[in-house]
Order: structure tokens, then C-alpha cells, then sequence
């Protein structure tokens, strides 16, 4: 039996002009042929519905991105965490072929592998989590000084200075070799970062 009979149905048992042959019941789908749907619970068109403004509402004067302060702290977390994994990996391997020439085998070995694992990525961890915390400081110290303005001469000084204080007392050539390799590492950051805003630049140019 249809579910639209009147007399059958249960909808017909509470009200018996119910059915598909109400009026109430042939809503249109579209407001017009080939325009946007409406919608059949709320009977209203989708179309007036503004679509052009922003998903997220930032408060006024506030940054629409984490600043220098906030990634502080996922910098230094994730360059602890990579300075442990490489480190420990570099400790295995170098375990391994210190254990095999002095032909430790069984549990000594692996106590061993253990401890060169250990100390590795201790150390590599500790460098790393150094260097990342100084360059956040600094970049935090660029950051506030210049009237709260982000660009890459933050991000070029912060990591010139910190491979400078990194290795201000190895001696004059080693502290001058590790600005310019903060120089690079920086430099080479933002080309790769900004890579399509200096495609963009060069195609308007020429």
C-alpha cells in the first residue's frame, strides 16, 4: 500500500488531508529553472547566503598568523626531536661497526648499541635545541624591536646572529663561518619560501 494514501497511511491517521496532494507538500526545489537549489527543511534560497566573506573572523589589531613567540615553541620542540632522531641514527649506525670490530656479540653488544644510541642523540638533541632556542630569542628580540614587523630580515639577522654567538668562543674564524652559515641557511629558507612571490616579481619585471 502508497505511503501517500490518505486512508492507509499512517500519516493519514493523525491528519487524513495529508499526502502528496497537499499544497504544502509541493515545494519547489529551485527558487527558478537553473538557478541554485533551495533548501526543502528550511525553505529558503542558498543563493542569498554571502559567500565572498572570510570563513575565519580574526579580533581587531590582532595578527592573522602565529607570531614569532608562538612557533618559539614548536621550533624548539621539533629541532630537539630531529637533533634525537638523527643523532640516535647516527649513534646505531656507528654502534654497529664499533661492536663488530671488537667482536661484542649477545647482550653486550646490544647494551652497547644502546649506549651509543643514547649519547648521540642526547648530544645531537641538546646542539639543536640550543641553536633553535637562540634563534627564536633573537628573532623574537628582531621582532619586538622593530615596532612588531615580520619579514625575512628577521629571519636573515636572527639566523646571522645566532651562528655567530653559536661560535663566538671557538675564535674569530670559526664565529665568522658560523654567521655566513646562518646566512645561508636563511637565505636559502626564504628562496625556497617564497618562491612563487619571486617568480611573480621576476615575470612582472621582464
Amino acid at each position: 500500500m502508497a505511503m501517500d494514501n490518505r486512508s492507509g497511511s499512517i500519516f493519514g491517521l493523525v491528519n487524513p488531508s495529508y499526502g502528496a496532494s497537499d499544497p504544502g507538500m509541493n515545494v519547489p526545489l529551485t527558487s527558478n529553472p537553473g538557478l541554485s537549489q533551495l533548501s526543502p527543511y528550511l525553505n529558503f534560497d542558498p543563493a542569498y547566503l554571502q559567500t565572498t566573506q572570510p570563513e575565519f573572523i580574526a579580533l581587531e589589531g590582532a595578527s592573522q598568523k602565529r607570531g614569532r613567540f608562538e612557533l618559539a615553541f614548536s621550533q624548539i620542540g621539533g629541532s630537539c626531536l630531529l637533533g634525537a632522531g638523527l643523532g640516535g641514527a647516527q649513534g646505531l649506525y656507528g654502534g654497529i661497526q664499533e661492536t663488530a670490530l671488537a667482536g661484542h656479540t649477545g647482550k653486550i653488544r646490544r647494551t652497547q648499541l644502546l649506549n651509543y644510541l643514547m649519547k648521540r642523540g642526547s648530544a645531537s638533541a641538546n646542539t639543536l635545541g640550543v641553536i633553535a632556542f637562540m634563534y627564536s630569542g633573537l628573532g623574537c628580540l628582531l621582532y619586538y624591536a622593530r615596532g612588531s614587523h615580520e619579514d625575512e630580515i628577521n629571519t636573515v639577522g636572527a639566523a646571522t646572529m645566532t651562528g655567530l654567538l653559536y661560535k663566538s668562543t671557538a675564535g674569530m674564524r670559526k664565529c665568522a663561518m658560523g654567521g655566513l652559515i646562518g646566512l645561508g641557511i636563511s637565505a636559502a629558507y626564504i628562496a625556497f619560501s617564497s618562491r612563487d612571490k619571486l617568480k611573480d616579481q621576476y615575470t612582472h619585471r621582464f
